[in-house]
């Protein structure tokens, strides 16, 4: 396992923060799957749009 990678907004999969994107280049996934999941996770009591905004906060830029 790589002792160096870290969870950062993805540079090159953009759509809003690159969140998405940066999760599923931490955990090796197409950024689709993960925005569709948090879309899924959003629509199931609105705390997914809480968890992007705080996630789009916290994550460093790459």
């Amino acid at each position: 396992m790589n002792s160096n990678k870290r969870l950062t907004k993805s540079a090159t999969e953009r759509m809003i923060c690159g969140v998405c994107g940066g999760i599923a280049d931490y955990i090796g996934t197409d950024p689709t799957v993960i925005r569709i999941l948090w879309v899924i996770f959003s629509m199931m009591g609105g705390s997914g749009v809480l968890a992007y905004i705080i996630a789009a906060v916290i994550m460093p830029e790459p």
